[in-house]
């Protein structure tokens, strides 16, 4: 995706900053050492994100841990230093992306390892916005993966298209039409035997419970259509239930919380 993430971060920066940060100018000028500590632990991402935050400002960056590492809390991430106006300018922006990546890539994880490894775990576009790009980077560095990240990537045939058009067979003959690959989101195991008889390569079932993705499993194999289409459960899925859903046979899962509910690793900047 074309993306400038120094200018999305410069726009943060702004946004934070205003006019200036009218507290730190009753600082003199004196340069400073400060590091960023989690205060819990987990799977910590942004680092490279956060680094570029202060860059931007003109400070120096000296990274102790790399996206992806499992910290524990009170282990040092980053050191920063230089003038002290500057590095408290940065402090906010940089935390709220730290910490809120940092909690996306730790629930990801833990997700992750409840399901097999030949089940690929997705996120959705239940991003804020401004953040997608972020918070996707958040999930691949967690172990999972972006799914689309905007509207003009992939088809997605969904209920309201489906309403729309009234046809859910039509809808998959306009998609074969014009892509080759596309997604078709179903609500019973009757629509995805339509879905996949008429050619749709890749099939989501939509708030479906573990026992009907199963049926829904059983009715593509009994037509002799399971192999030929990838299938996606989403919907519902939690911590709670994502290793049962792991264990129905599907090839993908999808779950919107790890973005839209995240909880984020508080972080702190300590000078």
């Amino acid at each position: 995706m074309p993306f400038d993430v120094k200018s999305q971060l410069r726009r943060f920066l702004a946004e934070d900053i205003g006019r200036g940060d009218i507290t730190s100018s009753l600082l003199g000028k004196k340069t400073v050492r400060a590091r960023i500590v989690p205060r819990k632990g987990g799977v910590v991402a942004g680092v490279r994100i956060a680094r570029t935050v202060f860059e931007l400002r003109g400070c120096r960056v000296r990274t102790l841990e790399r996206d992806g590492a499992e910290v524990r809390r009170g282990q040092p991430i980053m050191v920063v230093s230089g003038d002290a106006r500057r590095v408290l300018a940065c402090e906010r922006t940089a935390l709220n992306l730290l910490s809120r990546m940092s909690g996306i890539a730790t629930q990801t994880r833990k997700l992750a390892g409840r399901i097999p490894d030949k089940t690929r775990l997705y996120a959705t576009r239940k991003t804020a916005p401004g953040l997608r790009y972020f918070d996707k980077m958040a999930v691949e560095i967690g172990g999972g993966h972006r799914h689309r990240m905007r509207l003009d990537e992939m088809v997605m045939i969904k209920d309201n298209h489906i309403a729309v058009e009234g046809s859910l067979a039509s809808l998959i003959r306009k998609a074969k039409r014009r892509h080759r690959r596309f997604e078709v989101e179903v609500e019973s195991a009757a629509d995805a035997v339509l879905a996949a008889m008429e050619g749709a390569p890749v099939i989501m079932l939509d708030n479906f419970s573990p026992s009907q993705v199963r049926k829904t499993v059983r009715a593509l194999k009994k037509q002799k259509l399971r192999d030929g289409v990838v299938l996606e459960a989403s919907g519902g899925i939690s911590s709670g239930n994502i290793s049962e859903f792991g264990r129905t046979g599907v090839d993908a899962i999808s779950v919107g919380s790890i973005t839209s509910s995240v909880s984020g690793m508080d972080m702190s900047l300590e000078v």
